[in-house]
């Protein structure tokens, strides 16, 4: 199975707290997430904030009519630093997203990293060439047209 990955980095003009509070909160992930996809939270186990262990339940459209349910497992929190979360179902064979903050000179350099697979084979790279690789991209580039705004200062 091949695994892709993408990394992005961003540099956001606040504070290490500023970020850790919107970025632990999984409610503010509709706000980032391109409106296409039709994302909606169904259900956030134990609170508003990212812990080990935490479910997330959501239903997201991957192509236009087609909705999806995921759900992901935040697997790992270093508050204010990083956390983890993991696919435990939904479209992907595998998806591992790392959440990183960094405070630097003027604000916080962020990191996205993920490493995803598809599954299914030849039919699997043909998908990640044809559609999925492009979508996983426009994903992270509307993140980060929208934070830029979100946190202009």
């Amino acid at each position: 199975m091949k695994i892709y990955n993408l990394t992005r980095k961003q540099f956001l003009p606040i504070s290490l707290t500023e970020a850790w509070e919107f970025f632990s909160t999984p409610k503010n992930l509709s706000k980032i997430t391109p409106e296409h996809m039709g994302f909606k939270i169904l259900y956030i186990s134990g609170g508003d904030k990212a812990y080990a262990g935490q479910l997330i339940r959501y239903h997201v459209s991957i192509l236009p009519g087609i909705k999806v349910h995921w759900v992901t497992e935040i697997t790992q929190v270093k508050e204010p630093l990083h956390f983890i979360d993991e696919q435990r179902f939904g479209p992907y064979a595998l998806w591992h997203h790392q959440h990183h903050f960094k405070e630097v000179p003027g604000g916080v350099e962020m990191t996205d990293e993920v490493n995803y697979a598809i599954g299914w084979g030849p039919l699997g790279w043909l998908a990640h060439v044809l559609f999925v690789g492009r979508e996983v991209n426009r994903i992270f580039e509307h993140r980060y047209v929208v934070l830029e705004q979100y946190f202009k200062k």
